[in-house]
């Protein structure tokens, strides 16, 4: 059938009124009389199947050639009920079709059915737009969802959301698994009531509530469960406000992670206490998915070192951009008069960054013993989360650079995984550490047995030293030039006689003053050592 043989309104207007309309939305529109051979296509239909007049194929026509494979059975039966005389009378699917280029193309299909006295359907006329566009993007944020599920469910701890009112609305398998359940979605819409006995649901209701009053999290909290039915059994939880993206808040949020094993030995020998102690603040480590800030700005979370003449002194800034950042650093103390300072920024930013965070904050306690060599140290991370993503089928990485400050034998080594290197300031100038690409190994969990090459300087070059993450250096001008490591290595030149907090301040002044709108776009954070001699105390004799 042609257009002109088609159908119109009455009146030229009303045809000239349902053009217009069907333009601006895009769709075409098709006739076919039930039983026949030709059909009418609209000639936005025909672009869509990219074909002529003459060579448009009839899709309702068995075997349904067009049709994609995986689409044909629905496309059959939708097509089977409407001719059914008992059948509806709305055509209505999408699926794709084959264009005439042997494409495929999304289609969404909506026809209305004009039946006989007798309930047979006569003809069918309706309308096909193209949602391809539409599917493409559903198709993507379904992939995105799936690894993101996939990550949780890898991660070895228990992590699960609750509504406003404590009810589980999202939980991994291992939190499933952990209150007897076989799949997550069996969690759903339960409460700690239906599991534990009334003293642990209650103190777990209160804790929830308290923090949805204030908006505080609470973290590394020691609770005994008491189930209903079974064992009582120990888990070190951190909760946290669940605040969607415009603010609102939902509910909380919480990991935690099984330390039955340690309470027992605890109770069982005294002698243990010391060991449970230190095992409980490595599981704190690595539960900390959103207080890189709190930990960044305590000033009691640094060591002493120093050798009998010369200490360390530290200082730090951080300015995230989000409540859930991927930049943090470590201090760890190796021995008396040697500490190894760690700085890293996860990929991105959100729950997924901060996940990873928290499971390099775990690593690292497996990694002490390895501490004093910054390559066997970063191998060590990069070994063991490239197994955790690839488990999970996740594409993540991060960059670090690590350096040990070694007073006894006057050394800083160091280390590059991808990080922007260390500004050293000390008598012979400026300089920075592991500059080149060749100093360098790549980020952390992309290279499943990646090498790190190591540097080192003799102390004595070396009166300063300043860590930070890329926000320093892609900060932008308002001509889109970034800060990068020139300017730095000058400001930090400029504060030579500066204190080290001074130092610190004045960085972060001149990179906001750089950028003309005093703030960041990614972010920062700054970790600064000095190496000073310690005051001699005059003895009396």
């Amino acid at each position: 059938m042609t257009p002109s043989e088609a159908p119109r309104p009455n009146g030229t207007e009303d045809w000239e009124r349902l053009a217009l309309a069907l333009k601006a939305s895009n769709e075409g529109i098709w006739d076919w009389w039930v039983g026949r051979d030709d059909i009418y296509y609209s000639r936005r239909i025909l672009e869509f199947l990219e074909c002529g007049p003459g060579s448009a194929p009839n899709l309702f026509q068995n075997p349904h050639e067009v049709v994609h494979p995986d689409d044909r059975d629905r496309f059959t039966q939708a097509l089977r009920n409407v001719l059914n005389p008992a059948g509806p009378e709305l055509l209505a699917i999408d699926c794709r079709l084959r264009n005439g280029a042997g494409g495929w193309r999304w289609l969404r299909i909506r026809g209305t059915v004009l039946r006989s006295r007798l309930g047979e359907a006569e003809r069918i006329a309706g309308s096909m737009i193209d949602i391809s566009l539409r599917k493409q993007a559903e198709a993507q944020i379904e992939e995105e969802r799936h690894q993101l599920r996939m990550l949780i469910d890898h991660i070895p701890l228990q992590v699960y959301f609750k509504d406003l009112e404590s009810r589980f609305v999202l939980a991994n398998q291992r939190m499933a698994e952990w209150m007897g359940l076989q799949d997550p979605r069996e969690l759903i819409g339960k409460h700690d009531r239906d599991f534990f006995a009334r003293e642990h649901w209650e103190q777990a209701a209160a804790d929830e509530a308290r923090i949805l009053e204030t908006l505080e999290p609470v973290s590394g909290k020691l609770e005994h469960e008491e189930w209903c039915g079974g064992d009582d059994t120990w888990v070190l939880t951190s909760k946290f406000p669940w605040i969607d993206r415009r603010g609102g808040v939902r509910g909380t949020f919480g990991v935690s992670n099984d330390v039955t094993d340690l309470v027992r030995a605890q109770r069982e020998a005294t002698a243990l206490a010391a060991e449970l102690q230190a095992r409980n603040e490595a599981y704190e480590e690595e539960l900390q998915l959103a207080r890189e800030i709190q930990q960044a700005l305590a000033g009691s979370s640094f060591t002493d070192a120093s050798d009998g003449e010369c200490g360390l002194q530290f200082g730090s800034r951080y300015l995230p951009i989000s409540g859930m950042a991927g930049d943090f650093f470590e201090i760890i103390r190796i021995s008396e008069d040697s500490v190894g300072v760690l700085i890293c920024d996860v990929m991105g930013h959100g729950v997924r960054s901060a996940l990873v965070v928290a499971m390099l904050r775990g690593l690292l306690e497996k990694q002490r013993r390895s501490a004093a060599d910054p390559s066997a140290f970063l191998r060590g991370l990069n070994h063991g989360l490239n197994a955790i993503l690839d488990r999970a089928g996740a594409t993540m990485f991060a960059t670090a650079f690590y350096a040990v400050f070694d007073l006894g034998a006057g050394s800083l080594r160091f280390a590059s995984a991808g990080h922007p290197g260390a500004i050293a300031c000390g008598r012979t100038g400026v300089r920075q550490l592991a500059a080149g690409r060749k100093d360098k190994g790549p980020g952390l969990g992309l290279v499943p047995k990646a090498d790190y090459p190591a540097g080192e300087l003799p102390l004595a070059e070396v009166r300063r030293l300043l860590l930070f993450t890329d926000g320093i250096l892609e900060a932008e001008n308002a001509l889109g030039e970034p800060f990068l490591e020139k300017r730095l290595m000058e400001t930090a030149a400029a504060c030579d006689s500066a204190s080290l907090e001074e130092m610190l301040d004045t960085v972060l002044n001149r990179v906001l003053g750089f950028t003309g709108d005093q703030r960041f776009d990614d972010d920062v954070c700054l970790l600064g050592i000095e190496l000073s001699a310690i005051p001699q105390t005059a003895v009396t004799h």
